[in-house]
């Protein structure tokens, strides 16, 4: 059965996007009003919320109501599970009150956690995903690497690991260090991706970086996951350069063609094809989308 193409973007209630007043309509003034509209204009969206808080039962529950019946939710992992650092007061309360006194008077890494406390957060990041899961409407579990997470035996066991906390959902990976897809190590990570069923991220970004992955159409598992971030260079790895700076970014036509009929290529062999834009000043975002869907009609 050919894929089905999904696009959307990276959030529905970025405030700049609210703001911007050119995508919702004035009546769309709620949280229930503003998804209902979004989802009647496009097909998936990624909730990114639950990279900076754990998600909640609840919203998902909402969520689920809110969307039609073929509408679906990728979910960005917490931060935590994937080796960013973490401020403790984004632990849930019981969590956090558990953490040993010097843990929690710092920003936390992923080993800085007793394991039962892991286990926990774990266990609680999967329970918020089942009200998703029950309704079909799971895409993937984003799970995004910072750049310091380098090519390696013990950073594949963490991705393992990470699949065996989430068994049961499709997982995708974005990297955000270029050695996993160097000359040399490429064709391994690609290897090891496809071996254990989980999507390789596609993205689109600005390149000469050390966090810049090529933009590579490769296709691990039998759904693909292709992200635009932007290529607004000058703000790619600036310090103290704000999400809407860095991903502020319209494309043209002509930079999303070839991607366009990579889409194209990739769906009649895969389940899904996700096409996420991350680029997030205003409505970026939705104009850019919408600019993909034209380009593949």
């Amino acid at each position: 059965m050919p894929g089905h193409i999904r696009i959307g973007t990276c959030s529905w209630t970025d405030p700049s996007l609210i703001q911007a007043g050119t995508f919702y309509p004035p009546a769309a003034r709620t949280a229930e009003a503003r998804l209902t509209y979004y989802a009647s204009q496009f097909n998936v969206v990624e909730v990114d919320s639950s990279y900076y808080a754990m998600p909640s039962r609840r919203n998902a529950t909402l969520w689920v109501e809110r969307t039609p019946d073929d509408f679906v939710f990728d979910v960005k992992a917490f931060r935590l599970f994937t080796g960013h650092p973490t401020q403790p007061k984004a632990l849930p309360p019981d969590i956090r009150s558990s953490l040993p006194a010097a843990a929690a008077q710092k920003n936390l890494y992923y080993e800085d956690v007793p394991t039962e406390l892991l286990q926990r957060l774990w266990a609680s990041f999967e329970d918020a995903l089942l009200p998703l899961d029950s309704a079909g409407k799971l895409g993937v579990v984003l799970l995004q690497f910072p750049p310091w997470f380098n090519p390696g035996v013990s950073q594949m066991d963490h991705i393992l690991s990470c699949k065996q906390f989430l068994e049961g959902h499709k997982l995708a990976v974005e990297f955000r260090n270029n050695l996993w897809l160097s000359e040399r190590n490429r064709e391994a990570t690609l290897t090891f991706l496809r071996q254990n069923g989980l999507a390789f991220v596609c993205v689109d970004e600005p390149q000469g970086f050390r966090s810049s992955v090529p933009p590579l159409a490769e296709s691990t598992a039998d759904i693909a996951v292709v992200r635009f971030h932007g290529r607004k260079s000058q703000a790619w790895e600036a310090n103290c350069t704000s999400a809407s700076d860095r991903f502020d970014y319209y494309y043209d036509t002509e930079e999303l063609k070839p991607w366009a009929a990579h889409i194209k290529d990739f769906a009649p062999t895969l389940f899904d094809v996700h096409v996420l834009f991350n680029t997030n000043n205003g409505d970026q975002a939705v104009v850019n989308a919408r600019m993909m869907a034209r380009l593949l009609e």
